[in-house]
């Protein structure tokens, strides 16, 4: 990648996308093609193929999806699926169209079987039943690493896959309806904090196993890897560490600064059992992440509290 290049971020507004847009420019990029989804629905595929027509960028990061946590998968199941498929798509196809060096799709861990061997590793693939609370979602991810593998086979097209683990930081989405785990516990310490509650109800038993990577390492590994990977297949993205749901309610809670009980809503699913990414793979490319959890999770409490304390939006 060259400073000079004209660069589309598909999805720059969202918690992925901002992170990449703000690790560019701190590198001296300049040329960008944004666009806002109200200016170009990436679910129209004339819209989008009007776009890559006027702007023709030189490289792609495609991080815009439709997202959420297991309510909003399992609720939304429909949309999950053909919101996915239809950005992902048109995107990957008009990128090639009109003359794209390279493009970088972002997936999700959700992609493994439910009960794949720990950690994941990359060849675990369609090796298993996928988790139902997230089928659709991981379906379409799923569709999206293999549309790259055969644009990239039969028309030569230079489209790579990341696969993250489970993301939290700057512009995260804290609505409890369709939140993930991390952002909702933080809002929810936050507000029974500042309320005086004596309790704060999670779902489930806490005893699942996640892994969380700061979106900031993410835009970093994104910007590592289009200049310095270029094969079929994908790679995982993460920490290479996890731990219980419970653990990080335990973690959430200290750095809120909440001193009440935690309950657990049993009749709440608890999701896949445990998500750990191998990322030795990534590793041995001499990428590693560098934003230790609690680092990262007081940083993010901290800038809410100073820009938005009482507003969720």
């Amino acid at each position: 990648m060259q400073l000079e290049d004209k660069i589309y971020i598909a999805g720059h507004r969202g918690m992925v996308g901002s992170a990449i847009l703000r690790k560019l420019q701190a590198e001296g990029f300049t040329n960008f093609a944004l666009r806002t989804s109200a200016e170009l629905d990436l679910r129209r595929q004339t819209e989008v193929e009007e776009f890559f027509r006027r702007e023709q960028p030189d490289y792609v990061f495609l991080s815009a999806a439709k997202v959420g946590g297991i309510l909003a998968n399992n609720t939304w199941r429909a949309e999950f699926l053909y919101d996915n498929l239809q950005i992902q798509n048109n995107v990957i196809h008009s990128a090639w169209q009109y003359g794209a060096k390279k493009l970088l799709f972002l997936g999700s861990s959700c992609i493994y079987p439910k009960l794949a061997p720990q950690p994941l590793k990359e060849e675990s693939l369609l090796t298993g039943l996928l988790e139902p609370t997230n089928e659709p979602y991981a379906i379409a991810k799923i569709a999206g690493i293999k549309m790259c593998d055969a644009y990239r086979s039969q028309y030569g097209f230079s489209a790579i896959s990341v696969m993250p683990t489970n993301l939290y930081g700057p512009n995260d989405n804290y609505d409890l309806q369709s939140s993930h785990v991390l952002p909702a516990l933080i809002r929810k310490f936050h507000e029974a904090k500042r309320s005086g509650a004596p309790n704060v109800t999670m779902w489930g038993t806490g005893s699942p196993l996640r892994e969380f990577l700061h979106v900031d390492d993410l835009a970093d590994a994104c910007y590592f890897l289009m200049q310095h990977w270029d094969e079929p297949g994908f790679l995982n993205v993460g920490t290479g560490t996890d731990l219980s749901i419970k653990d990080l309610a335990l973690m959430i809670r200290d750095v809120v600064g909440y001193t009440g009980d935690i309950i657990h809503d049993t009749t709440k699913p608890d999701g896949t059992p445990r998500k750990l990414m191998d990322v030795s793979r990534l590793h041995s490319l001499g990428w590693h992440h560098s934003i230790e959890l609690e680092e990262g999770i007081r940083s993010v409490y901290e800038t809410l509290v100073d820009t938005r304390p009482y507003s969720w939006v």
